[in-house]
C-alpha cells in the first residue's frame, strides 16, 4: 500500500505495561494494525474536533464489538463436549 503523505516525524511517550498492553488489545478489538496506527487515528480525531460525544460514541462501538468476540468465544466454548 502506498503512503500518500510520507510521515517524517515522530513523537516518543512512556507507557506502563498495563497501558501498553490495554492498548495492543484495543488494536485487535478495533482492527487496528499496530499501536501507532490506533494513537494516530485518535490523535486525528482530537485534531480535528471530535466532541467528547464523539469519542463516546466511538469508545462504546469499540465495547460492542468486544462484547460480539467474547460472545462468540462463549458460544465456541459452550458447544465444545464434555466427557
Amino acid at each position: 500500500m502506498a503512503i500518500l503523505k510520507p510521515r517524517s516525524r515522530s513523537i516518543s511517550i512512556r507507557l506502563s505495561e498495563e497501558e501498553f498492553l490495554t492498548l495492543k488489545q484495543l488494536c485487535s478489538v478495533t482492527g487496528a494494525r499496530s499501536v501507532s496506527d490506533l494513537t494516530r487515528d485518535a490523535m486525528r480525531m482530537i485534531l480535528n474536533g471530535a466532541s467528547r460525544d464523539d469519542v463516546i460514541t466511538l469508545r462504546l462501538d469499540e465495547l460492542r464489538t468486544q462484547l460480539k468476540h467474547l460472545d462468540r468465544k462463549i458460544d465456541g466454548l459452550a458447544s465444545v463436549p464434555r466427557d
